[in-house]
């Protein structure tokens, strides 16, 4: 069975609590002195009674361990201070030079769209139209490898309706066959004409008019 940890709390009795008191400061102060001497550490410890009443111990000095404390950490303060202010100044410059950039890419932004172009020199000038020249080729490319890719992708289209169309057509049993370009010019165009009447002629003559004439009187 596993044991919780016990939340420690302040003992009520006071009898208890003075006893608990004595023991724990006698094994602390055991403990300082063991440290010093095995590890040959500088040790300082400092207790208040409860009653205000005062116990130490220090393998040297307290006072001078104190001090050395006080130095320790106001050298450590100082330099954590130096460490956040040169951080401070860096950031501070790497704003300045992207501020710099920023004005630097707006001003050539306006002069791009034509801008801002008053104080500018003609090598200045020059320099600016040949950048809109080339951006200019590569729109044009970029516009003209769009238009290949949306040709291709309605040849694409096209072919799979065609075989749509023919899978359909096949399933169906109907056989369609769309006239070529070619077939629509050659094919000659043929036009019956009826009537009632016996008197108008229904036969196609090919020849010339004379030749026509002469035949119909043959017949009459």
């Amino acid at each position: 069975m596993v044991r919780g940890k016990t939340q420690m709390k302040r003992i009520e009795n006071a009898t208890s609590r003075q006893v608990t008191f004595s023991k724990r400061r006698n094994g602390l102060l055991k403990k300082a002195f063991e440290l010093s001497v095995l590890c040959d550490a500088e040790v300082a410890l400092i207790i208040f009674s409860p009653r205000g009443k005062l116990y130490e111990f220090a393998s040297s000095s307290v006072q001078e361990t104190i001090e050395r404390y006080r130095r320790h950490t106001k050298s450590e303060t100082s330099t954590t201070f130096r460490s956040v202010e040169q951080n401070v100044q860096h950031l501070k410059q790497e704003a300045a030079n992207m501020m710099k950039k920023i004005e630097l890419l707006e001003a050539a932004k306006r002069k791009f769209l034509g801008e801002g172009l008053g104080s500018g020199s003609i090598e200045e000038l020059q320099r600016i139209e040949q950048q809109l020249e080339r951006s200019l080729i590569n729109v044009r490319a970029r516009k003209l490898q769009v238009f290949m890719e949306q040709i291709q992708q309605l040849k694409e289209k096209e072919k799979a309706l065609i075989d749509e169309n023919a899978r359909l057509s096949e399933e169906h049993g109907i056989h369609l066959q769309l006239p070529t370009k070619d077939q629509n010019e050659t094919q000659p165009q043929y036009c019956a004409e009826s009537s009632p009447s016996s008197d108008v002629e229904t036969e196609l003559f090919i020849g010339l008019p004379d030749t026509r004439t002469r035949r119909l009187s043959h017949q009459v």
